[in-house]
């Protein structure tokens, strides 16, 4: 089971033992025992990578004083061998309540004092909360056991990315966060936001070689562990990050702490505080040693996604000199005062990214002098409008600022990506290709038709701070307009076909090809079949050639990126290359937008990147791996796991039989649809026969399907009626029961050999996988992760040309009939209707009647 699958499995688990208790404490205790099992699961790894024999892990105490002292410097903590997570779990039955109090008062008591910050209270919220998993002791040691075995098999030894047990634990803070609402929501900055920003700051601190990075409202710390992932990207020396974070709550300041210790971060790079950012600043000292500890804090970069338009008390803050020379925030909206708070703290050369409600860009009174100040102080670098429902528990559009303290331009780079977005369940989702475009806008700075613009301060001056997006960028779909003379008389307007200029430009032919020029501003059809003018025009089929033979390159240059030194790669630097290579490729090939691309790129990544940790984490030796393939199945009204054939551990079965036992394949798949063929064919009887047919005994109520043991009984007599010299007619029903009788027997007959042949391939397939060659291994991972990347980037085109030949439709159907020509039919019409008036007879009263009606259509 993979990283992903697994979180999946403990979260539907955990989701349905949840019971009585509210989302937002469940998580605190399933996500403490987590990070209990990786501080213990830590030490053991520890004392075994140190020779320290498996005897005297288990006598561990603290009596031992050396090994105690020299497991707290090195580790800054010491868990007592009774203590371990794996002893909880082993001791069954014996397991009680008391071992984890027992155990997390001790934590408290042995932690390295250098360390005091980072560990300690660490596991308040859940010893508090024990209580609450049960109104008695033996209640309260079911539900921990049930916790604990829930969590027990998460394994800690990942290299891609971060390991497993830190990505699970991800996994279940966003989809508690998802699920319960806006109190638990509130922590927790979804994951695609959080990457945004972070590669916008990684890309400016790719220099660096030391970083300290600060997040003053920290949640759950996913936003500083997406910067310390982007940033590593660049410089490979994860010990180079200073992290600093600053929460309010204490249980999810425990959050924070947690989260980024279990990414491995050293304790000497973990500056945590727990405490009301606006009130309580650094400079930061410890009281204990206020000289030594003092330090004022100017980072690299801050990053926050604060809570939005929140009541502060802004009374005696005129001094503060975080808001000296901008302005205090009103009191009922402390968004100004977050972001004056971070950019204070940024080096001279530093970033800061933060996320706020929409109404910071235009509303007035105080927050609005800081807006000015902020823009002639030529600090805001960049705005990013951002889609709305993209946060759990509000649905308000939001965005991110971009800020700097010196800047060598003075414009605003302002961009509307609210537009960019995936529905999933009730939120908003930015996919990475929308990630993509937006950070590839900012690094390059880019003004984009109905997607971004430098704006001048002139310009934002001349709108007196406005900084609302719609001022500057309109991203609203252009309306339908209509030719007034084409509307009237036909034809094509010139001006509408040269919105299609990048197209004719592409296919120079093309434009001749489709259309007659009627006069310097009308064009007239030339084609009674749009598509096959279009797909037989040279310059298309030139595209599509040029295309695909970039492509195919591609393909040698994935293989060896990916195949020639697999157990080496960096998922996400490969994924760069990756890209890089097909926007260079894109770049002579022009309509194709390269981010669909990308999308396509990331997509099928995502699965790759599964596989590679995997053969990274295990060896070469996981791609000839099976494993057995487990089911459930209720015997004797209880549910048991049994096994059911197996599994490649990475290579699918079906991909291994299509690419090397192809003729064995072939073979099993020809009975399979001979088998649906026979299906059809009882469906076709059944349609044959007449209603006093239908109502026999051969088929069931619904009659939608024989009952097999009853067609058997009668075909019995019909062929005794056959020896019999009895004759029926060729339709007869009796000579259908007869074809059914055979379906029916080679229905059986097939099937048999159907699960024989699946069983001996099942087997063979097994046993080539565990005995496959390297190049054969090669040839399916080039199938398996490769082949569909390049067949779905070879789709590019078609689409593009589905979507041209479209719009050729449309724009010929729009003016095919003009209202001189309906005034013409309607002038036709109303004569010919008063034709047959004149033939009507009647008495004088109708005669009159008809006669004014002749005058009326008439006009």
């Amino acid at each position: 089971m993979n990283k992903q699958q697994l979180a999946a499995t403990i979260w539907e688990s955990a989701n349905k033992m949840r019971s009585k208790i509210e989302a937002n404490e469940y998580k605190d205790y399933i996500l403490g025992f987590i990070f209990y099992k990786y501080l213990s699961d830590k030490e053991v790894k520890f004392l075994v990578e140190n020779q320290f024999p498996s005897e005297e892990i288990k006598s561990l105490d603290e009596t031992k004083e050396n090994i105690k002292n020299y497991i707290i410097d090195s580790m800054g903590y010491f868990i007592s061998y009774n203590n371990l997570f794996s002893t909880w779990i082993n001791n069954g039955k014996d397991f009680d309540v008391s071992n984890v109090r027992d155990a997390l008062s001790a934590f408290n008591r042995l932690i390295n004092p250098k360390f005091k910050k980072v560990f300690e209270g660490i596991f308040d919220t859940l010893q508090t909360g024990l209580s609450k998993l049960g109104t008695s002791a033996a209640a309260q040691t079911k539900a921990i056991s049930e916790l604990i075995h829930l969590i027990k098999n998460i394994p800690m030894d990942g290299k891609q990315d971060y390991d497993v047990l830190g990505y699970i634990y991800e996994y279940l803070i966003s989809m508690f966060a998802a699920n319960a609402g806006k109190k638990a929501g509130e922590f927790y900055t979804p994951h695609e936001v959080s990457l945004l920003m972070s590669e916008i700051i990684a890309d400016h601190l790719k220099e660096k070689k030391e970083i300290k990075i600060y997040d003053p409202t920290s949640g759950s710390g996913s936003l500083l562990i997406n910067i310390g992932n982007s940033i590593i990207k660049h410089s490979n020396n994860p010990n180079s990050i200073k992290y600093y974070a600053q929460e309010l709550k204490e249980n999810t300041y425990n959050l924070t702490r947690m989260n980024l210790i279990m990414r491995g971060i050293i304790p000497d790079n973990l500056i945590v505080r727990n405490g009301d950012t606006l009130e309580d600043d650094w400079p930061y000292f410890d009281e204990s040693n206020p000289i030594d500890s003092y330090e004022p804090l100017y980072v690299d970069a801050v990053v926050s996604n604060p809570p939005y338009s929140l009541a502060w008390d802004s009374s005696n803050k005129n001094e503060d000199l975080r808001y000296k020379g901008f302005g205090i925030a009103p009191k009922s909206k402390a968004d100004y005062a977050f972001l004056l708070h971070d950019l204070y703290h940024i080096k001279p050369d530093g970033i800061m990214a933060i996320v706020l409600p929409h109404g910071v860009l235009f509303r007035g009174g105080e927050e609005g002098q800081i807006r000015k100040n902020l823009i002639e102080k030529n600090h805001i670098d960049s705005i990013i409008g951002l889609p709305s429902n993209l946060f759990f528990g509000t649905g308000i559009p939001t965005i991110i600022m971009i800020l700097k303290q010196k800047r060598e331009n003075s414009d605003i780079l302002i961009i509307d990506a609210s537009k960019g977005f995936i529905k999933e369940g009730k939120n908003n989702k930015l996919q990475a290709s929308d990630i993509k475009k937006i950070v590839d806008t900012v690094t390059n700075r880019q003004s984009i038709t109905k997607y971004s613009k430098v704006v001048s301060k002139k310009e934002i001056r001349e709108n007196e701070y406005n900084l609302n997006i719609p001022r500057y960028v309109d991203s609203s779909e252009n309306t339908e307009k209509w030719d007034l003379y084409a509307s009237m008389f036909g034809g094509i307007p010139k001006d509408e076909l040269e919105e299609l200029n990048e197209y004719w430009l592409s296919f120079p032919d093309l434009k001749d090809n489709l259309f007659i020029k009627e006069s310097d501003s009308y064009y007239k059809l030339n084609t009674d079949d749009i598509r096959n003018t279009i797909e037989s025009s040279t310059s298309i089929k030139n595209y599509i050639s040029t295309f695909n033979l970039e492509f195919n390159n591609l393909k040698a240059f994935i293989e060896k990126e990916l195949l020639d030194n697999i157990e080496e790669i960096n998922s996400s630097n490969t994924e760069d290359i990756l890209c890089n290579k097909i926007f260079k490729s894109l770049e002579e090939i022009k309509l194709i937008n390269k981010y669909d691309a990308f999308q396509i790129l990331d997509d099928e990544w995502k699965k790759i990147s599964i596989d590679l940790e995997i053969i990274q984490t295990e060896g070469l030796q996981s791609i000839k791996k099976v494993d057995p393939n487990i089911v459930i199945k209720k015997k004797n009204g209880k549910n048991e796991e049994i096994q059911d054939g197996w599994l490649g551990h990475i290579l699918p079965f079906e991909l291994v039989q299509n690419i090397l036992l192809k003729e064995e394949y072939s073979i099993l798949k020809d009975k399979e649809n001979r088998l649906l063929e026979i299906s059809s064919e009882y469906q076709e009887i059944i349609e044959s026969l007449s209603e006093e047919d239908k109502e026999s005994k051969a088929l069931n109520e619904e009659k939608t399907a024989f009952i097999n043991s009853v067609v058997l009984k009668q075909a019995k007599n019909i062929r005794n009626d056959l020896k019999n010299k009895i004759k029926f007619d060729d339709d007869s029903f009796e000579l259908k029961i007869i074809e059914v009788e055979k379906l029916i027997n080679e229905e059986k007959e097939l099937k048999a050999k159907i699960k024989t042949s699946y069983n001996k391939l099942h087997l063979l397939t097994k046993k080539t996988i565990e005995n496959l060659s390297d190049s054969q291994i090669n040839e399916l991972l080039t199938e398996k992760w490769i082949t569909p990347i390049i067949n779905k980037l070879k789709e590019l085109p078609k689409s593009l040309i589905n979507q041209f030949i479209n719009n050729i439709k449309e724009l010929s159907d729009k003016y095919s009939t003009n209202f001189f020509e309906i005034e013409k039919e309607i002038k036709e019409t109303e004569n010919e209707l008063s034709s047959l008036i004149d033939e009507l007879t009647g008495n004088e009263y109708d005669l009159k009647a008809l006669k004014a009606f002749q005058e009326m259509i008439k006009g």
